[in-house]
């Protein structure tokens, strides 16, 4: 959850995924001439707990702040409008119409709160600030796994215009952003035919690099392995420095009889082939889903042994939560959510010792890091380092050297 508070009176509170909190600084910038005093808020529905947590800030805020319109947004919001329009001085304003500012403006003529005189009174999230930059580069999505609503919340993939991204690019960078993240719902679908050429996002962070040479640092959000493209991704970040190597995937799981459950394309032979790819030059992190129905013990298993063998540093693991209206949610041989949690915890466990024997064996080593605040940075491979001695700005980009392990983060000294 990302949060932003500005002079202006108009606030934002995000739920879920950085295109979430990425977007809803665009909608502040958008409203801020036209409108005095607002609040937005970017829901999330992506689980069922996602989608309380969302109204249940929601109804917080309304009563902490009875003179102030609220903007009710995302994806949460497009599935259950009903749900937040009984919510006092709400706006629903499904995704389709969230960057539309003519959508803001009408409803807040009709909307059944003070909307002359409009003030905040209590508003308490804050946010970091950030030291890279996300730059959108697509929404929606294409396909259709079997436990997903964002498809029908997002709808399909549309990839966005090169002049509009490298726009984007170029404000970050004289903004003085060192570390741009490209992003999107499926980033790996990315493909757009400009000048008789078809551009898909190997070819568009190549273009990115050549265009803004001041690019120090260019990272990817979550990628698809299916994507046949991920492979030239993969042979960019090994012969350019300033793509950053580490690849998230979005995996949900390493059996393939679950893999095909859930409608997923990818199989465990499609990572194991591009980990050894990658000639360990690159790490990687997941997304898993534990406990998708009918996944039984031995298969779980199955997700196990490919984490042993090609050690993803991260995982990001969590219990399957049916979402109405999808497949999986009436799928025969559901899961016990309690044995969901076990599995979840297994799959941590293993992530972090991954995690640790990667750490330990780069102690000694000179990385490049982006310090975010208060000294601590991010390395390459966006595993946190805690810089000794002298403090440094944020955006700072400096080489240090690793001199030992506490935790989940690195400890380095500037050389």
């Amino acid at each position: 959850m990302q949060a932003e508070n500005t002079k202006n009176d108009i606030k934002t509170l995000s739920f879920g995924c950085r295109l979430n909190a990425l977007e809803s600084e665009k909608i502040k910038n958008m409203l801020k001439p036209h409108i005095c005093a607002a609040i937005v808020v970017n829901t999330c529905a992506v689980t069922a707990e996602a989608e309380r947590q969302s109204g249940q800030v929601v109804r917080k805020l309304s009563r902490e702040n009875p003179n102030a319109p609220l903007f009710i947004t995302g994806c949460a919001a497009t599935r259950n409008p009903d749900m937040f329009a009984q919510i006092p001085n709400t706006v629903v304003i499904p995704n389709k119409d969230k960057l539309n500012l003519g959508t803001y403006v009408s409803a807040l003529a009709t909307a059944a709160c003070d909307t002359t005189t409009p003030q905040i009174t209590k508003f308490n999230h804050t946010d970091s600030k950030l030291s890279k930059q996300f730059v959108q580069i697509q929404n929606g999505c294409n396909h259709h796994c079997a436990y997903c609503i964002t498809r029908a919340l997002r709808g399909p993939s549309v990839s966005f215009e090169y002049d509009a991204i490298l726009a984007d690019v170029r404000a970050a960078v004289a903004d003085g952003f060192g570390e741009i993240v490209l992003t999107g719902i499926d980033i790996a679908s990315y493909v757009r035919q400009e000048d008789n050429q078809v551009i898909m996002l190997s070819g568009l962070c190549q273009r990115l690099l050549n265009d803004v040479p001041e690019i120090q640092r260019l990272r990817l959000s979550s990628v698809d392995p299916a994507v046949p493209d991920v492979k030239n991704i993969i042979d960019l970040i090994l012969r350019e420095p300033r793509m950053m190597p580490h690849m998230h995937f979005s995996m949900q799981s390493g059996s393939n009889p679950i893999l095909r459950a859930m409608g997923r394309r990818h199989t465990a032979q499609t990572v194991r082939d591009l980990v050894e790819r990658a000639c360990g030059k690159i790490t990687f992190s997941w997304d898993i889903i534990c406990g998708f129905p009918s996944e039984s013990d031995e298969l779980f298993n199955e997700t196990v042994a490919l984490a042993q063998e090609t050690k993803p540093i991260k995982i990001h693991a969590f219990p399957f939560s049916p979402r109405p209206d999808t497949p999986a949610a009436y799928m025969p041989e559901q899961v016990d959510r309690s044995v969901s949690k076990k599995r979840v915890k297994i799959i941590d466990d293993l992530a972090n010792k991954n995690r640790s024997d990667f750490m330990g064996a780069q102690i000694g080593n000179t990385v490049q890091v982006l310090v975010e605040e208060n000294n601590m940075a991010r390395c390459p491979h966006d595993i946190p380092v805690r810089i000794e001695g002298t403090t440094l700005p944020a955006r700072t980009i400096c080489d240090v050297k690793l001199i030992d392990v506490d935790g989940d983060y690195f400890i380095g000294k500037v050389i």
